[in-house]
């Protein structure tokens, strides 16, 4: 299961999975002992919490795949940041997104294909849930950055 979650991230460590009829749940830690406060870039090894962030990634065998993700929040130690702690993030997933951008491009590809309802029906049937007015809104977000 380790080569799967480093497909996300190579610095992803694996620890357990769970199966249930309708999803997997795979729960995965950063090895990371630091990370970059994105409001001033000031690197910090500065624990201030840790905390689980859901999301989904592709399916895998038609079932929903759920990555739980023990996530640090870190102390900025840059006196002049405007924040005092903010959480590590990940190239995969934009911040407090709930699918990765891998699954977001899979939308938009059978999106491109189908009408949002179909592709919304299509998506649900291959582990993917999303309705239909999030495949518009990802439309329309995507037609303004190309």
């Amino acid at each position: 299961m380790q080569w799967l979650v480093s497909m996300l991230d190579p610095e992803l460590l694996y620890l357990s999975h769970e199966l249930t009829n309708t999803e997997i749940i795979i729960h995965v830690q950063s090895t990371h002992t630091s990370a970059t406060c994105p409001y001033c870039g000031t690197s910090s090894m500065k624990v201030h919490s840790q905390y689980v962030r859901e999301f989904y990634d592709l399916a895998i065998q038609g079932l929903q795949t759920k990555i739980c993700l023990h996530n640090k929040k870190y102390f900025c130690i840059n006196p002049d940041c405007p924040k005092r702690t903010f959480a590590q993030r990940f190239d995969f997933i934009a911040c407090k997104a709930k699918k990765t951008d891998r699954v977001q491009i899979e939308i938009l590809r059978v999106a491109m294909e189908m009408s949002p309802v179909s592709a919304s029906d299509y998506l649900r049937n291959h582990g993917i849930e999303v309705s239909k007015s999030v495949i518009c809104e990802l439309i329309k977000k995507n037609a303004y950055i190309n």
